[in-house]
């Protein structure tokens, strides 16, 4: 193990004592904000300190190998020799896990998402794929165990929706589908098609972090609260009181609504939610904008614009333009089976990290 390696696990550890010591302060309880962030801190820290000490183990059982695979005794001498190989297989791969461990960590990781899908270019058939896509990904999530909740629908006549937002709640969930913003794409027969001929259609994911109160403070004065009928497929009313909420934050033009709770209360608890999200993903745009790291270039920068991903039926086929990455397994893929997909570009991501482009 490298020197300035071994040195940053040793800061680690002597940090993790600090956080526990601080934890059992009554004051830090009472500062919500730190007591959160010295808890993620330590989440963190603890895995690359189990590893490390680990490994330290190891290393100091390899000095005992070593003097046991030169002793007289043939038997003896052989235990020793297959202890060492034992042992220093398993420091190789620790070391490659802590290498990993010790990549700088995306601190809305472990947060619930807020996704948002739009039909873009194509007309119903754009749409007809967003519902598609809305698919897809509640398949994922319940196969990986999270939870849905619906926020807002626009149905579309012709099927799908025009536009769709919902929240993901579970461990880790915005890890794993962070890098699902942008542009998809698809090409296939629509229904509606009578010559077979195949069309280009788009849909546009938008996937944010959703933020906390203590994340994003906002001025009740800065807000303009709209109340209308809710909506259902193809504009007719579903309810005769004005429960849906429009909620629009005056500074920045952020409009948000939500009508899918008969409350209108409930409907505007959502709203203040999915608020807060949009304008923390926001923030974190104008952050990366302003680091403007080589690495976020190369995964991709969450731009609905950017053209992502190919779903193309005809040769069930999907392929992922950011990182090259090519699947004939379209038809699984459309049923929730993503992990190939997201594990392939969260390598990527380490990959980069690991050769420094971060």
């Amino acid at each position: 193990m490298e020197e300035s390696m071994f040195q940053r696990l040793n800061v680690a550890c002597k940090r993790l004592e600090e956080i526990d010591q601080e934890l059992l302060d009554e004051n830090t309880m009472k500062d919500i904000r730190h007591f959160r962030d010295i808890s993620k801190e330590r989440a963190n820290l603890e895995p690359q300190v189990e590893a490390f000490n680990k490994y330290k183990k190891n290393l100091e059982e390899l000095e005992g190998a070593y003097e046991m695979s030169n002793d007289s005794d043939p038997e003896l001498s052989e235990m020793g020799k297959e202890e060492i190989k034992r042992l220093t297989k398993e420091n190789e791969e620790l070391e490659e896990q802590l290498k990993l461990l010790l990549l700088p960590k995306d601190p809305n990781d472990d947060k619930n998402i807020i996704v948002e899908i739009r039909g873009a270019a194509g007309g119903d058939e754009a749409n007809i794929f967003a519902g598609d896509l809305f698919r897809m990904y509640t398949r994922y999530a319940e196969a990986q165990g999270w939870k849905i909740q619906m926020l807002d629908e626009y149905p579309s006549e012709a099927g799908g929706f025009s536009q769709v937002s919902f929240m993901i709640k579970g461990k880790m969930v915005y890890s794993k589908l962070k890098f699902e913003s942008g542009a998809h794409r698809v090409q296939r027969v629509p229904k509606t098609e009578a010559s077979g001929r195949i069309h280009t259609s788009t849909a546009t994911v938008l996937v944010m972090p959703e933020a906390e109160e203590i994340d994003i403070e906002i001025n009740p004065n800065d807000l303009q609260v709209d109340t209308y009928h809710s909506q259902g497929a193809g504009g007719q009313n579903v309810n005769k009181t004005e429960s849906a909420v429009r909620i629009t934050h005056i500074p920045t033009g952020i409009v948000v609504a939500c009508q899918t709770e008969k409350s209108q209360i409930q409907n505007r608890e959502i709203a203040m939610q999915m608020l807060r999200t949009k304008m923390y993903s926001t923030m974190l745009e104008k952050q990366q904008e302003e680091i403007g790291n080589e690495r976020r270039l190369k995964i991709g920068t969450g731009e609905r614009s950017e053209k992502i991903r190919t779903y193309n039926y005809p040769q069930n086929r999907v392929t992922d333009h950011r990182i090259g990455f090519t699947i004939q397994q379209l038809d699984r893929v459309m049923e929730g089976e993503l992990d190939s997909i997201v594990e392939a570009l969260i390598h990527y991501d380490q990959s980069l990290k690991l050769a420094g482009e971060n």
